[in-house]
């Protein structure tokens, strides 16, 4: 099986599987301008099963970055609320959305960070009304990888960009679980399958908070009242199934936005915004991130965790075996999709509400509202999890980084 065997595996598997797309939907696509090629494919499988539409946005590294050295000082602080707005229309009225990921980390660490941090914020609110039709309930969407050599290089820089294009793909396609013969989806089922039985566990287990420990940690985070735990694949209200992240292999919920305390050392860099924040310690109290800093884009940090009144509380807490293929790559990845599917992490800002029990008060249940969703790693192979009841009983829920239920 050659690369374009499993580019078009992908591209399969993505529209099938990870979108679930309906005869007759529109289907609205995000790229950067090198996954080109995948993009093409996807839209060939779309039409193959009966897209009405397909329209793809593109992004360019050298477009981004000439705001930042050909742009006046006032552009930094606009963004295009319009086009949010209409992608938004377009899920509202029943479009899929379909992102390739694959954007060059660290493209901004050359820039100023204030101006940076502007910048990160006038998207974040531009882009809020597009945020929340996704995260709706009503929209089946999907996030796939595509190997750039921006991305390639950051991952590994003594390689030449060939080389390194070339071994990135290996990683990913093996994550993906199309390096393998026979049908990916079968795969994929059967992966779920865990994650489902995970899933079912810590729904009934109905724990009041998640305490953390190990590396530095020792973190305290509340559940929402009526919190429902997911993982592996989500459905429409008509029953569609998709999958919203491949690869994917977290169990995630609602922490309740006022009942995290204590100090989180990520043990991963986050990438905001095209710039890299690396040793990243948060302190919080009733919730709130009181105290944030970093060894490196300290000031990207908490330009973005200050976005609006949401964004320095958490929307999602998630549990990701060190067993994962992802974890035991080894890689760093610099890249969410990949990097939180290697680690326990906690997201700041906006929560989901298929995290919710249908019916359950959304301010009563403690559910966080942002205009930025951003998650970063905590886990790792030192990590331990323990569920926290209301009666005050305790259960081990991972040890050294494994689940032990």
């Amino acid at each position: 099986m050659d690369f374009n065997d499993k580019l078009d595996r992908l591209a399969k598997l993505a529209v099938g599987f990870g979108l679930g797309l309906k005869p007759g939907q529109e289907l609205v696509m995000t790229a950067d301008i090198g996954a080109r090629d995948l993009a093409n494919r996807i839209t060939r499988e779309a039409y193959d099963a009966g897209a009405s539409n397909v329209v793809t946005l593109y992004s360019d590294d050298d477009a981004v970055l000439a705001k930042y050295t050909h742009g006046t000082d006032a552009a930094i602080d606009i963004a295009p609320g319009w086009l949010f707005e209409a992608m938004a229309g377009a899920f509202n009225a029943g479009a899929a959305r379909l992102a390739i990921a694959g954007d060059t980390p660290g493209l901004l660490a050359d820039q100023d960070p204030t101006r940076v941090a502007r910048a990160n914020t006038a998207h974040a609110q531009a882009r809020k009304p597009m945020l929340d039709a996704i995260v709706s309930g009503e929209v089946n969407w999907n996030i796939v990888p595509f190997v750039t050599e921006g991305w390639a290089h950051q991952v590994f820089p003594g390689l030449t960009r060939g080389a390194a294009v070339d071994r990135l793909w290996d990683y990913v396609f093996q994550a993906l679980r199309l390096d393998m013969p026979g049908d990916p989806v079968a795969a994929w089922q059967a992966h779920f399958a865990e994650l489902a039985r995970r899933r079912d566990h810590l729904n009934a287990a109905r724990f009041e908070a998640l305490h953390f420990e190990g590396g530095g940690t020792d973190l305290t985070v509340g559940l929402a009242k009526g919190h429902r735990w997911v993982g592996g694949g989500n459905s429409l209200p008509d029953g569609t199934a998709y999958a919203p992240n491949l690869p994917t292999e977290e169990v995630f919920t609602m922490p309740d936005r006022t009942r995290t305390e204590g100090r989180a050392v990520f043990t991963k860099p986050a990438v905001i915004g095209g710039s890299i924040v690396e040793g990243l310690v948060v302190e919080f109290a009733a919730g709130e991130a009181v105290s944030i800093e970093a060894s490196k884009g300290v000031e990207v940090a908490r330009g973005h965790f200050a976005t609006d009144e949401g964004a320095g509380h958490l929307g999602e807490v998630a549990l990701v075996a060190e067993s994962s293929p992802i974890a035991r790559s080894g890689v760093l990845y610099f890249n969410t999709l990949f990097d939180e599917n290697a680690a326990c992490h906690v997201a700041f800002g906006n929560a989901y509400a298929m995290n919710l029990e249908a019916g359950a008060d959304r301010v009563a249940a403690g559910m966080n509202e942002s205009q930025i969703h951003h998650d970063c790693m905590i886990g790792g192979p030192e990590i331990r999890v323990t569920g926290l009841k209301a009666d005050g009983n305790r259960q081990l829920v991972m040890d050294k980084g494994e689940f032990v239920i």
